[in-house]
């Protein structure tokens, strides 16, 4: 496994990893609605998103939700392990009454641009460029636009909504709520911990842990190639230092390299508090209690936190007994047992987001 854990990177491990598909129990068979291939374009980056547009077939709808994709590479159904979320929970929006705009990442599947050399900023340019493409739609132009986003995708709603009065509300499945830097070390300790590692030996991965994240924040300015070598350098150091073996040193190696790509260095030093509080229009955040990756806990506390310092009275904050980090009812929440497990989506979330976004008046 590459890089280090950080919100959602998880989900380039799952994107990797995704066999020959088969279906899943809720992988739509049917689809009693209009469905519309698009394109979306993204003027500044010069990228063309390939997309699916979903309208539900009786026109009666007044909404429409923008999907945003966690970390890593993801189409539009953001499949990962032979489970497609985003195709479930465009359908059951859809089937509900909301419109829904879907699309594949940058430089994945139909859409055209470069994804490994793209920031968190960058996807927030291509969900600006999709609130666009639905304005410029006279079928369309009328209607209240929210965003939903998973995992850094909640962080990236209110990055968007902060800046963008188009923006009506904006769901946030498993989105951060607290520094990065502070989410990558959370994820670190619950994932070992969940895995019975000691507290001894937890301690000694955060320490060092921070010295890599220290080290790649101090000085924006150096080129990835100069922070490669200064990861090498302190490699090195702490190997001699902590008479690591070889094959230790190449593993760390591999989770510590990760730190210089052009993402993990922007995403490292984000702070979602920055545009929670700016954010005016309606949230809904969601997070599971069995989620690994983002700690249900503290990221909807500093959700909360941060939309009462900035006034905005318009928010729900639910968190999902039993469910992981993509709502999937779970055992222990580790990434291992994603794949086994049937459902894609527990109803439960499904519901709670249909409803909230229905009963909204805007």
């Amino acid at each position: 496994m590459k890089g280090f854990f950080t919100a959602s990177t998880f989900c380039i491990l799952l994107y990797s990893c995704t066999n020959a598909p088969s279906s899943r129990p809720q992988d739509p068979t049917s689809f009693p609605y209009k469905q519309e291939e698009v394109s979306i374009s993204n003027t500044k980056s010069k990228v063309q998103l390939a997309g699916t547009l979903t309208i539900p077939s009786n026109n009666k709808v007044s909404k429409i939700v923008i999907l945003i994709t966690g970390s890593g590479p993801q189409n539009r159904n953001e499949e990962a392990l032979n489970h497609r979320p985003f195709l479930v929970w465009s359908d059951w929006l859809t089937r509900h009454g909301i419109a829904v705009l879907r699309y594949d990442d940058r430089g994945v599947g139909k859409s055209t641009g470069n994804f490994l050399t793209a920031t968190t900023f960058d996807f927030a340019d291509d969900v600006e460029a999709a609130v666009s493409f639905i304005r410029s739609r006279p079928d369309l132009n009328q209607l209240s636009i929210g965003l939903m986003g998973q995992s850094e995708g909640g962080l990236i709603a209110p990055m968007v909504a902060s800046r963008n009065n188009d923006v009506k509300f904006i769901v946030l499945l498993a989105g951060d709520g607290i520094p990065i830097y502070q989410v990558g070390l959370q994820q670190s300790a619950d994932m070992r911990r969940a895995a019975g590692v000691s507290e001894a030996i937890i301690a000694q991965t955060l320490a060092l842990d921070k010295k890599f994240y220290d080290l790649t924040l101090q000085d924006s300015s150096l080129s990835i190639g100069q922070l490669k070598n200064d990861i090498d350098s302190l490699l090195q150091q702490e190997m001699l230092s902590q008479h690591w073996d070889k094959s230790k040193l190449k593993a760390l190696k591999q989770r510590y390299d990760y730190l210089a790509t052009p993402w993990q260095r922007t995403f490292l030093k984000l702070k979602p508090a920055d545009y929670l509080v700016e954010v005016k229009c309606p949230v809904l955040a969601l997070n599971g209690t069995k989620d690994l990756v983002i700690n249900c806990k503290a990221n909807l506390a500093g959700i909360a936190k941060a939309l009462d310092q900035g006034g905005n009275k318009q928010y729900k904050i639910v968190p999902l007994v039993g469910l992981n980090h993509f709502f999937q009812k779970a055992k222990t929440g580790s990434m291992t047992e994603v794949a086994q497990i049937s459902e894609t989506v527990n109803p439960i979330a499904l519901t709670t987001v249909s409803t909230w976004i229905n009963t909204l008046s805007l």
